[in-house]
C-alpha cells in the first residue's frame, strides 16, 4: 500500500518526470510494468516527486497509478500525477479530466497552464481573463479536495518575452489560488542561462511566489540553464533520469543532483544516496532498453577515465589534479586507458588498477610502453580492450605468455548453395594438455562457426568455459590502400555471467583478426577461473 512519504526536505523539491516527460523520447516506449520499475529506483534514490504520468488522457497512465498505490511503499518520494487545467467554460469540479487526477490517489497534482498569451488565443481559444480563471479555479477546487498542487507555467519563457506581464499574472493567480510552487518551463528548449537566471530573478521580485524551473535541452544549456535558475532562487527543479525527454531531452537529473549536493552544498536526496547514482542511472538505462551513455558526466563509464601520458603523470601524484571530484562519491570508479598515448604514468597506474605488481621496474615498465605503442602503430587499440592489454602486461611482468592450449590450425568455410541458403562450418586443430584435438562446428557465421569449434575442442578439458558467452562483436576497416586490401581490426566482448571483457584482434581478414581476439578471449576466461597455464 503507498504511502505518503516527505522528501528529504521540502525547502528544495528535486522532482522527477522521466515516467511522463522523460516517455516521450522517440524510441523510448515503456508498459505499466518498467513505469513501476523505474518509480522504484528512483524512489531508492530519494528524488521528492516521482511525477508519473496523466491519468485519464492515457489507460497504462490510469493502470499505473492504481497499482503503484498497491504494489509500492514509496519510502522517499511522493507520486505525481500530471493534468491540464480546466476546459474553458466550465468548473474544475464537474471537468472529467480534473476528476481522474483526483481518481489517480496520487497526494500530488502538477497542472499544466498556458501562460504565453498567443498559445491562449490560438490553442485554448478563449480569452485571456477565462485563462487565468481556469487557473484559479483548478488550483483551487484540487486543493479543496486535499491535494498539494504544482503549477507548470508552459512556454513561460517565450511567452514573457512577449507579454512579459501576463506571463507573471499567470504565476500570480496560480501562487494566490493555492499553488505550492509554480514552474516556470522553458518548453521549446531555445533559452540560455544568462536569459533564465534575469528572468527567475524578475518573476521571483515581483510576484513573490515559489518558482520551480522546468528546461528542456535544446540549446544544450538544460542543466545549466537549471542551475541558472536555482542561481536565481528557484527551489524546485524538475528533471530526468539520463536526461530523456522530447526532442533532445530534459535536464539531466544526475548532473543536477550532483551539482547542489557537491558543488552548492545543498542536501536534497537522503545520507548516502549520491554513491548509488552510477547504479541507477544504468539500471533506468536497462529498463528502457538504451545503451548508457559512456561520456555522460558524473555516471558515465567515460567520465573518470584517463588517457593522455600527461594526465596519468598528475594522478599519480593526486588524483585530483584532473578529477573535478572523487568518483567514489556518485558510485563511479576512475579508469586508466592505455594507448599509444600511453607513458610511464599510465602503465604504472593501470597496472596497479588489474592487481599487477611491477616490482618498480622501470625497464619492464619501459618495454610495455613501447610494446603497446608498437602495436597500436599496428592498429591495436588497448584503452577498448582491457583483457588483451592484461595478457600482454602479464606476458611481459612473467616474461612468458599464458597459454592454455596452442593453436595448430583453423580454418573456416562458407558455402553458398544453390538454393539461395548458407552454410558456415569451422576446424580448429589445437594442442592442451598434451592433447592434439580436433573440432568441428557449425554456425551462423564464419565466427560464429569458429567460436563454436573451439569451444568444442576445450570444453571437456575445461568445463569452466560453459560459462563463457560472447556478448558482442564490432569490425572496423582500418586505413589501408584500397577497401579489400585493409587491415581489419576486430573488438570481442565476452561475459561470464558476472563480469565482461573485451579483446582484439588486428590482421588483413576480419577471420584471422576474429582468431585473434577469440583466443584473446579464452585464455582470459580461464584466467579469471583461476587456472594455471601449465595445468
Amino acid at each position: 500500500m503507498t504511502t505518503k512519504a516527505k522528501p528529504t526536505d521540502d525547502s528544495f523539491h528535486v522532482f522527477d518526470t522521466t515516467l511522463r516527460d522523460g516517455s516521450q523520447r522517440e524510441g523510448i516506449n515503456l508498459t505499466v510494468a518498467d513505469k513501476l520499475t523505474i518509480a522504484r529506483h528512483l524512489d531508492e534514490f530519494g528524488v521528492g516527486f516521482i511525477e508519473g504520468g496523466w491519468p485519464g488522457a492515457n489507460p497504462r497512465d490510469t493502470e499505473f497509478f492504481a497499482r503503484a498505490r498497491q504494489e509500492i511503499e514509496f519510502k522517499n518520494a511522493e507520486l505525481v500525477a500530471f493534468g491540464a487545467t480546466r476546459r474553458a467554460g466550465g468548473t474544475a469540479a464537474e471537468d472529467p479530466q480534473v476528476k481522474a487526477l483526483l481518481e489517480s490517489g496520487a497526494p500530488v497534482i502538477t497542472l499544466v497552464a498556458k501562460s504565453h498569451d498567443r498559445h491562449v488565443e490560438l490553442a485554448l481559444r478563449t480569452t485571456l481573463e477565462e485563462n487565468l480563471e481556469m487557473v484559479r479555479d483548478t488550483v483551487s477546487h484540487l486543493r479543496e479536495q486535499g491535494r498539494r498542487v504544482f503549477v507548470d507555467c508552459e512556454h513561460f519563457f517565450d511567452g514573457y518575452r512577449a507579454n512579459p506581464e501576463y506571463a507573471k499574472a499567470v504565476v500570480k493567480a496560480a501562487a494566490e489560488a493555492g499553488a505550492d510552487v509554480v514552474i516556470l518551463c522553458d518548453t521549446n528548449g531555445g533559452m540560455l542561462p544568462a536569459q533564465i537566471q534575469a528572468v527567475v530573478s524578475t518573476v521571483l521580485a515581483d510576484t513573490g511566489a515559489r518558482l520551480g524551473i522546468h528546461a528542456q535541452d535544446d540549446t544544450g544549456c538544460a542543466v545549466a540553464n537549471t542551475l541558472a535558475a536555482v542561481d536565481a532562487g528557484a527551489t524546485h527543479v524538475q528533471c530526468t533520469a539520463n536526461g530523456y525527454g522530447e526532442r533532445v531531452g530534459n535536464a539531466n537529473l544526475f548532473p543536477v543532483v550532483a551539482a547542489l549536493e557537491l558543488k552548492y552544498g545543498k542536501r536534497v536526496l537522503p545520507d548516502g544516496a549520491l554513491a548509488d547514482m552510477t547504479r541507477v542511472s544504468h539500471a533506468i538505462a536497462e529498463v528502457v532498453n538504451l545503451t548508457p551513455s559512456t561520456h555522460q558526466p558524473y555516471v558515465g563509464v567515460s567520465a573518470f577515465a584517463h588517457k593522455a601520458g600527461l594526465h596519468a603523470s598528475a594522478i599519480k601524484v593526486d588524483p585530483d589534479l584532473y578529477q573535478h571530484i572523487d568518483p567514489a562519491l556518485v558510485g563511479n570508479t576512475m579508469r586508466m586507458l592505455v594507448s599509444d598515448m600511453a607513458g610511464r604514468a599510465s602503465i604504472e597506474l593501470k597496472s596497479d588498477e588489474l592487481g599487477i605488481d611491477l616490482g618498480g621496474d622501470r625497464e619492464l615498465v619501459a618495454r610495455v610502453v613501447a610494446r603497446v605503442k608498437e602495436r597500436e602503430l599496428k592498429g591495436y587499440t588497448y584503452e577498448a580492450a582491457d583483457a588483451s592489454f592484461e595478457l600482454l602486461l602479464r606476458a611481459e611482468a612473467e616474461g612468458r605468455v599464458r597459454r592454455y592450449f596452442r593453436t595448430e590450425s583453423w580454418r573456416a568455410i562458407v558455402e553458398d548453395r544453390p538454393d539461395g541458403t548458407h552454410a558456415n562450418e569451422a576446424t580448429v586443430k589445437l594442442w592442451a594438455k598434451g592433447e592434439r584435438i580436433v573440432a568441428t562446428a557449425e554456425g551462423n557465421g564464419p565466427v560464429n562457426a569458429l567460436d563454436r569449434a573451439l569451444r568444442v575442442a576445450l570444453e571437456r578439458i575445461y568445463p569452466q568455459l560453459a560459462k563463457l558467452e560472447l556478448t558482442d562483436y564490432k569490425v572496423r576497416i582500418l586505413e589501408g590502400r584500397t577497401g579489400t586490401d585493409s587491415t581489419t581490426r576486430v573488438l570481442i566482448t565476452t561475459g561470464d555471467g558476472t563480469a565482461e571483457w573485451s579483446t582484439v584482434g588486428v590482421a588483413e581478414n576480419i577471420i584471422s583478426a576474429s582468431w585473434q581476439a577469440l583466443e584473446d578471449a579464452y585464455t582470459y576466461g580461464l584466467l579469471r577461473a583461476g587456472l594455471d597455464p601449465t595445468d
